[in-house]
């Protein structure tokens, strides 16, 4: 990701999808195999690129190069308290 706004789009893009399918399947439908596993996948997308751009965030708050943080995986992410 270059820079905040490119991370912004792409969280936007991710939630329009997450959207989509939950819209897909609001009246007591359930999700195929495939789409759970697809919205299982956007959620942890989802925490990763939030988890960027708050680093981003704190590194510039911080006098840093914002372009030093870098997505952490999947199980890191995964595992904050909310």
């Amino acid at each position: 990701m270059a820079d905040d706004r490119d991370i912004i789009q792409h969280i936007d893009q991710l939630v329009d999808e997450e959207h989509t399918l939950e819209r897909a399947h609001g009246e007591g439908k359930s999700l195929s195999s495939a789409e759970r596993a697809r919205l299982e996948a956007l959620e942890v997308q989802l925490d990763q690129l939030w988890d960027l751009l708050r680093q981003r965030r704190a590194r510039r708050n911080a006098g840093l190069d914002p372009d030093g943080a870098e997505a952490r995986d999947p199980s890191t992410v995964e595992h904050y308290r909310q």
